[in-house]
Parts: structure tokens; C-alpha cells; sequence
């Protein structure tokens, strides 16, 4: 039987490269997004594999439970959550409406897909799951001077790596891997459906970031970042986050003291 992988937001960009890299591959497919018409000639196009075509909005509570009822019930090798949506601006700008449908897609749609699909995983004794952030989670202490405030969606792809990294820990001895990839500035439609015109500015392939990705998963990286030349930067960045873990304490520190 062959293996098989569910892709979310797989209709263009990362998505879309994901399901013809692993089609290549041998995987059987099913793929997921907005729009019936492009996963169609997705699945048209690949006609060396078997590709199943689900059109669901991950933005909805109705889009995800579809979603999730496929991942508990197929025998999933690998699930990529890759959809995302393009709501770039601050929070106090951000209509309420966009700020909930961001959430939807980015957090709780790969979270409760994820869940839904372990225990089959777990029970198997293999699986992959691949989230898709971006390096804008690591941003956070940047200046406004220094480039745009996004809060919301920022907070998403931080969300997306924590809970990558926390999931992989858990899952340790059971065959299951969980791999977050973090790309920069990519060409695909996403920055377009926002009104940016990034034409001018170098982007990465999405065929790129899946190579990155996979070979991310083979070297065992549970982080990858496509455009980052020095892993050892990133290897810095958690070696303080457990640094500043470790050092807590049930005292108050000193500098919060007033007398």
C-alpha cells in the first residue's frame, strides 16, 4: 500500500509544491482547500497517484471537524498543515472577522487536525506531521522602525513552533516525528492576495522550501529554516529559551523588588 499524505491549503504555493513533490514520490494524496476548480487540475495533473479532493474552509468550525474526521478515520503517513491566509496589520487594525478567521486557520485548524490524527499515527507506530510557520515568529522584539507589526499573525507561526517542538517531545519512542518548517519571503500568490507587490524583492521557490523541509525531517532538525545559511543561530535561540526556562525561580528577582 502506498503511503499517504493529507495537505491542507494545497490548491497553490507551498501547498501545491508539497503534493507534486510527494506525489513524485509515490505518496497517494488527499488535498485540501477553498477551491474545488484548482484541486482538481492538481489531482488532474497527477495522475501517476491516487489524489482524493476535499474542498473545505478551515476557517469555519465545519471546514475543520471535515477535515479532521478524514485524518482520524485514513491511514495518514504524513499530514502537512499548510494552509494560511495573507491578513497582514496590527491588531487594532485587523476587522474582528479577519482576526477570528486567521486564528481558525493557523492555529485552531492544524492543532485539532494534528490531534485527530495521532492516535492512528501513534497506533502504527509511524507518521509525520508538518506544520508550516514562517521566520516572521522569530520578529517578535524587532521595532516598528525596523519592519511592519503583524501581532496576531506573528503570534500564530510562534504558536505553531512551540507547539511543534512540545508535540515532537511527547511523541518521543512512538514513531511519530513533528516537524515545523519556517520560511522567509516565498514566491507564491500569498503576499499578491494581499495587495503587496513583492516582484521586486528576492523570494525562495516553494519548490524550495519543500526540499528544506524534507531534508530538514531526514537530518532530524525538528525546526527548519530554508533561508537561514547558520543552524547554529537557530540552536542559539532555544539554547536560551531553556537557558531563561532553567534559571526561574520561586524568589522574587531583584529587579522587581521596591525595597
Amino acid at each position: 500500500m502506498s503511503p499517504l499524505a493529507l495537505i491542507t491549503g494545497a490548491s497553490s504555493g507551498i501547498g501545491k509544491a508539497f503534493a507534486e513533490r510527494l506525489a513524485g514520490d509515490g505518496y497517494d494524496l488527499i488535498v485540501v482547500g477553498r477551491r474545488l476548480e484548482r484541486l482538481e487540475a492538481l489531482a488532474a495533473s497527477l495522475p501517476e497517484v491516487t489524489v482524493q479532493v476535499i474542498a473545505a474552509d478551515l476557517s469555519t468550525d465545519d471546514g475543520i471537524e471535515t477535515v479532521a474526521k478524514l485524518c482520524a478515520s485514513q491511514p495518514l503517513t504524513m499530514l502537512i498543515n499548510n494552509a494560511g491566509v495573507a491578513h497582514y496589520m496590527p491588531m487594532a487594525e485587523l476587522p474582528a472577522e479577519k482576526a477570528r478567521e486567521l486564528l481558525h486557520v493557523k492555529v485552531v485548524a492544524p492543532t485539532m487536525l494534528t490531534h485527530a490524527a495521532l492516535p492512528g499515527m501513534i497506533e502504527r507506530g509511524v507518521g509525520t506531521i508538518v506544520n508550516v510557520a514562517g521566520m516572521i515568529a522569530f520578529s517578535g522584539p524587532a521595532p516598528t522602525s525596523q519592519m511592519p507589526r503583524r501581532a496576531i499573525y506573528a503570534g500564530t507561526l510562534a504558536h505553531t513552533i512551540t507547539m511543534s517542538q512540545t508535540l515532537h517531545a511527547e511523541l518521543e519512542g512512538t514513531g511519530v516525528n513533528v516537524h515545523v518548517v519556517c520560511p522567509g519571503v516565498v514566491a507564491t500568490e500569498f503576499h499578491e492576495v494581499q495587495g503587496m507587490d513583492l516582484s521586486g524583492v528576492p523570494r525562495m521557490s516553494a519548490d524550495d522550501v519543500v526540499v528544506a523541509a524534507l531534508a530538514g525531517i531526514e537530518l532530524g532538525e525538528v525546526v527548519s529554516a530554508p533561508g537561514v545559511e547558520e543552524y547554529s543561530l537557530l540552536e542559539a535561540v532555544f539554547s536560551a529559551d531553556l537557558a531563561a526556562f532553567a534559571a526561574q525561580s520561586p524568589q522574587l528577582a531583584s529587579r522587581y523588588r521596591t525595597n
